[in-house]
């Protein structure tokens, strides 16, 4: 069908000469917003799909300015809004799923006639080069990015088609503006000037943002959290104004879902932002008390987010253990671990215990020598958790080996009084885990795991742990435990 054709089927002109292509897309955008038919719409769409496919490059990019560029824009959100969600009125920020049956059909007519425009830009930038046809792919890049990540994402919104759709939209977005990835794409390039559209995206969702409306549309906050953890360091420290209120907004609802997301953003945030732009305004301070709240919840999914947040966020607010001085002051270090064990201590839930046995490895780390304070009570942990099994993978007991191993290495000077009762509670693990029936390769890693913890035990008594392990009548013993305990008695002591 030839451009004369299709100009006539929109009813505005008889030839390309005849009309310009802003007076094209102008009426197409008035006929657009005015129909309220869903058939209607969709033909509009068909038929300017068409148009942007066969209509010469010189027509549809004359010299561009301003009104072109202004009305290619205007043109695009309009069709963009089309495949918009429903607004949620309701304080859950969630609607049924058969408020969004039409949404998949909308979106992906929407992308076709935006990739086809994409497709036209592109060709006319190999045919010129020009920087002027660029900034229409500029202008346009921040509404493609958002709408392809809207659609991109498994929701109750999309279907398998329109997220292929939206993928090749976003795709797209990222060749209109010259960039090799969507992280370029967001961000820009550290050795050239011209930013990123991460800015302009922001800018887009911020009215969305608010604490009255960002329930009001359910794409929102996942199109928000999936652009900030694009996006790391150094570009990150510019556009925090921008990205921390609404993550801590959305971290600070009552739906754990949204939790979970608010403190991944914050996460984010903490990992890739500089200490002293994170500390500046008591930032890190507000950050902080925010998310020791969420310690208070039985959900394992927040904790699981929670933990590692605040563990990187305490490096940025307490000096290393090796920089404190002397002598050490406790710190939030020491009343996140205080917490932490507590709640360990009186945990029932297996998904729970989980969480809390692999996260405490790395606060141990982090804390260094000073979790000799609290050697007591991280005692009584450990010794509580080997005897509780989460068959069949045992990624607690896992965790508590890596803990205590760690504790021993670090605290090694205190531990030699603390290895009777350390050794008994090894013994009794090792003799339940060597009648479990567990998987072989399991077993023999959580054998392995607990014949090193008596080995580093060994190490801090220097050797006395060996003369008590000889003692052991061999014939009372399981083989896989005899095993272990030879490895310890005939393994050299270390000077």
């Amino acid at each position: 069908m030839d451009v004369a054709h299709i100009l006539q089927k929109i009813k505005i002109g008889d030839t390309v000469g005849s009309c310009s292509v802003l007076a094209a897309l102008s009426h197409i955008h008035e006929q657009f917003e005015v129909e309220d038919s869903h058939e209607n719409r969709k033909r509009i769409l068909e038929n300017t799909t068409e148009l942007l496919a066969n209509a010469p490059l010189s027509w549809l990019f004359p010299e561009l300015n301003t009104d072109i560029r202004g009305q290619y824009l205007g043109l695009v959100n309009s069709f963009t809004r089309y495949a918009a969600l429903p607004v949620c009125d309701t304080d859950s920020g969630t609607l049924p799923a058969k408020n969004y049956e039409d949404i998949p059909a909308k979106a992906q007519a929407v992308s076709t006639v935006l990739l086809v425009l994409s497709l036209q830009i592109q060709k006319a930038l190999e045919d010129q080069n020009s920087p002027v046809i660029r900034s229409l792919g500029r202008t346009l890049a921040p509404t493609y990015c958002i709408f392809s990540i809207t659609h991109l994402q498994e929701q109750p919104w999309t279907s398998a088609a329109s997220r292929k759709r939206a993928r090749k939209l976003l795709t797209s977005a990222v060749e209109l503006t010259g960039s090799r990835s969507v992280q370029e794409l967001l961000s820009g390039k550290l050795d050239d000037d011209q930013k990123g559209v991460l800015g302009p995206v922001l800018d887009t969702l911020k009215p969305e943002l608010t604490k009255e409306s960002w329930k009001r549309n359910q794409a929102v906050k996942h199109v928000f959290s999936w652009v900030l953890v694009q996006v790391g360091q150094p570009w990150l420290t510019e556009y925090l104004e921008k990205v921390f209120p609404p993550s801590l907004l959305i971290s600070d609802d009552y739906r754990t879902e949204n939790k979970v997301l608010g403190v991944h953003c914050l996460h984010h945030i903490v990992l890739n932002v500089p200490a002293a732009d994170l500390r500046q305004f008591n930032r890190a301070q507000v950050l902080y008390h925010a998310v020791f709240n969420h310690l208070y919840t039985s959900e394992a999914s927040l904790i699981q987010v929670v933990l590692p947040c605040l563990i990187d966020l305490l490096s940025v607010l307490e000096k290393p253990p090796a920089l404190a001085g002397i002598p050490r002051k406790p710190n939030r270090f020491d009343d996140m671990l205080r917490h932490i064990l507590r709640y360990m201590e009186m945990e029932q839930k297996l998904d729970l215990r989980r969480v809390y046995a692999k996260n405490l490895v790395l606060l141990i780390e982090r804390m260094g020598i000073v979790i000799i304070r609290h050697l007591k009570r991280l005692e009584r942990v450990i010794v509580g958790y080997l005897e509780v099994s989460d068959a069949p993978e045992e990624k607690c007991r896992l965790s508590i080996l890596d803990a205590l191993q760690k504790t021993i290495q670090i605290a090694w000077p205190c531990m030699e009084k603390r290895m009777g009762l350390l050794t008994q509670s090894l013994l009794r693990f090792l003799v339940d885990i060597s009648s479990d029936s567990l998987h072989t390769q399991l077993k023999e890693h959580l054998l392995t795991e607990a014949s090193y913890c008596l080995l580093l035990l060994n190490h801090c008594s220097k050797g006395k742990l060996q003369t008590l392990l000889r003692e052991v009548d061999s014939s009372c013993v399981p083989d896989p435990v005899l095993m272990c305990i030879q490895k310890v008695t005939a393994a050299p002591l270390c000077q």
